[in-house]
């Protein structure tokens, strides 16, 4: 009978716990925003790359999956890749949800790339103190304007985007063709904005009410004054990536990779510095594949490798180190193009560092060169013993039939007592010159374990 109450007691709270947990969740889900109530909210900083295109091709889809109020980009970047700019504006343009480029906080800019994205946004806003322009094409090779078919080519695309989202046509041309940039204040004034916010709560209020069209030809009214921010941020993967893509790792990593190899072509065996450097090359090239890489810095970058390596092989007055040192500085100096560059900071003093470490592995090399062998065969050349009564000699350890140096196998012996120098290992056999008078044995001889008396005479 007890244990029938006892069941019946657990059974009632256990169902009135899962009554309990279904009243609350009800309650939560009655009480968190729907995704028809939020803005999605991503932002970038820094260079514009395949990572942060990919990011921001991932957070269109994110919006229009939940059928978000909007999506804005707070952006803060000095511009990149042409390519990955293309790629983001097409996702920008062809969104099916209202797109709110926000060039922030205050000393931000929307810079080269970063300009031609905030012009293709459903609405453009800036904070106080930030700037937007100087998109001028870069030519690789240079670090000069690129030539006027590619200019006339950005140009148009520029002109292209402003005269769809209804900005002002002549500041978009002219951010290319004469590298013009302007503050937030000077940019509104010539259309080439359409607000400007304090900060994230003022630009929510100051979008409530405004109308866009999206792609497709719809229409859409924001409802953002009492909206949510839902954030959503790069994987870990990306992050991880966008760290790589950066131009002082990518040289630290390409700098120091080198080095580590030369070390091991150095001291071949242990694999440690053999396998950092692989690692860190595969880092430092694959940094390469995601900025704008010169032509003329990169050829730098191979022959101050090269020059480290030749330092290993012909050390001398450190010609080959001080080659590669100036090499890799200039390889730092013109490896990237346009904005994206190495800090001189970071350059010259990594090229001093790589050039005194080469310079340290070509002194370590030759010294081990010269070195006379610690170990094997050769090792015992030089070395001097006394024959012993059975004719061979006990060296290294182990016992050793000799031979005299210039007389044929077989021909008469050693006598005990003659002291030698080895000059040659033939097999087990030591070849030896004498050296000096026979020593006179004494009352005894020993092998091993072997002992041989000697009569009294």
């Amino acid at each position: 009978m007890v244990a029938v109450r006892r069941n019946g007691f657990a059974a009632a709270l256990f169902v009135l716990l899962t009554m309990a947990a279904l009243v609350t969740s009800a309650a939560a889900a009655r009480a968190a925003p729907s995704p028809a109530d939020s803005v999605l909210v991503t932002r970038v900083d820094g260079a514009i790359t395949p990572v942060v295109a990919g990011h921001l091709a991932d957070a269109v889809h994110q919006a229009e999956r939940g059928d978000y109020q909007a999506l804005i980009v707070e952006i803060d970047t000095p511009g990149g890749l042409d390519t990955s700019m293309r790629e983001v504006v097409q996702a920008f343009l062809g969104a099916h949800v209202p797109v709110v480029v926000y060039v922030s906080p205050s000393g931000a800019r929307a810079a080269s790339a970063g300009a031609i994205i905030t012009f293709s946004a459903n609405i453009a806003a800036m904070a106080p103190g930030t700037t937007i322009g100087a998109a001028t094409p870069i030519d690789a090779q240079t670090g000069e304007k690129a030539s006027d078919k590619v200019i006339n080519d950005a140009a148009a695309y520029a002109e292209s985007i402003a005269t769809q989202r209804g900005r002002d046509v002549d500041f978009a041309v002219d951010t290319v063709r004469e590298g013009r940039a302007e503050p937030a204040t000077e940019a509104l004034k010539l259309g080439a904005i359409d607000l400007i916010a304090t900060d994230q709560a003022d630009l929510l209020n100051k979008l409530h009410g405004r109308t866009v069209t999206v792609a497709g030809g719809e229409t859409r009214t924001l409802h953002t004054a009492d909206a949510t921010t839902v954030e959503s941020t790069m994987s870990l993967t990306r992050k991880l990536l966008q760290l790589l893509a950066d131009p002082n790792l990518a040289f630290l990593f390409l700098s120091l990779g080198t080095l580590a190899l030369i070390y091991e072509f150095a001291y071949p065996g242990h694999a440690v510095s053999g396998i950092t450097g692989v690692i860190l090359l595969i880092l430092g090239f694959f940094a390469l594949s995601v900025l704008p890489v010169s032509v003329a810095g990169l050829a730098l970058l191979l022959l101050a490798a090269a020059l480290f390596a030749a330092e290993l092989y012909a050390p001398g007055v450190g010609v080959f180190a001080v080659g590669g040192t100036i090499s890799l500085a200039l390889a730092g100096a013109f490896l990237f193009e346009g904005s994206v560059r190495v800090d001189p900071l970071v350059f010259l003093p990594t090229a001093v560092v790589i050039g005194l470490g080469s310079l340290l592995a070509g002194r370590l090399t030759w010294r081990a060169r010269r070195a006379p062998p610690v170990t094997g065969a050769s090792a015992m050349v030089g070395a001097t013993a006394t024959v012993a009564a059975q004719g061979d000699v006990f060296l290294e350890g182990t016992w050793w039939a000799v031979t005299p140096a210039g007389k044929p196998a077989g021909d008469e012996p050693l006598p005990a007592g003659q002291p030698v120098r080895v000059v040659a290992v033939d097999g087990l056999t030591l070849v030896v010159e004498p050296l000096g008078s026979v020593e006179q044995p004494g009352p005894t001889e020993s092998r091993g374990s072997v002992t041989e008396e000697k009569p009294d005479v």
